[in-house]
């Protein structure tokens, strides 16, 4: 597993890069498919935050917590990847074929209001990433891993680029693209 420490107005000590790899570690021994881990601190004001995102060959599984000292925000992310890897373990491995008829999927015309406002929005930011071939189920899985409202992802039916988000009823929506 290689962990790559980054830190955002603090400098990564020793002290606190052995105590995740510690702390890792316990991870590791239930779940050995981690291929990387990005462990980013940061401080702002009082607040100490740090997130983990780890990626294994299939899904990205990502957490966030923040709290006034700096060890305190490493056990409850840690804790909270421990949850997020057991939901995956359970939803992932314990059936060989995911089951695509369990999400209900619903079409839907959205439209647009123009905006009265005179401020124009302007993009503040960009992020790339490889799409991966995948079914529905597991967009849905990645997307509630990483605690995301939406995920774009390739269709492996399709072939097609899609993108799948939640609902503000609970439900999920997919958006296929039409050339």
């Amino acid at each position: 597993m290689n962990i790559i420490f980054k830190g955002k107005h603090i400098e990564v000590t020793d002290a606190l890069r052995n105590y995740v790899e510690k702390r890792l570690s316990k991870i590791e021994r239930h779940f050995d498919h981690i291929l990387e881990v990005i462990v980013t601190f940061s401080v702002e004001k009082n607040r100490q935050i740090v997130e983990v995102t780890l990626q294994t060959n299939r899904a990205l599984i990502r957490a966030e917590e923040e709290t006034n000292d700096m060890y305190t925000s490493i056990d409850k992310v840690v804790d909270k990847l421990e949850r997020q890897i057991q939901k995956y373990k359970e939803k992932y491995f314990q059936k060989p074929y995911p089951n695509t008829n369990k999400i209900e999927l619903i079409d839907e015309e959205i439209s647009f209001e123009e905006s009265k406002s005179t401020k124009v929005p302007k993009i503040v930011k960009t992020k790339r990433f490889a799409i991966k071939p995948m079914s529905i189920e597991e967009a849905a899985m990645q997307m509630n891993l990483l605690g995301h409202n939406f995920f774009v992802f390739a269709n492996d039916n399709t072939n097609k680029v899609n993108v799948l988000y939640k609902r503000k009823d609970g439900n999920f929506g997919l958006i296929e693209p039409e050339f």
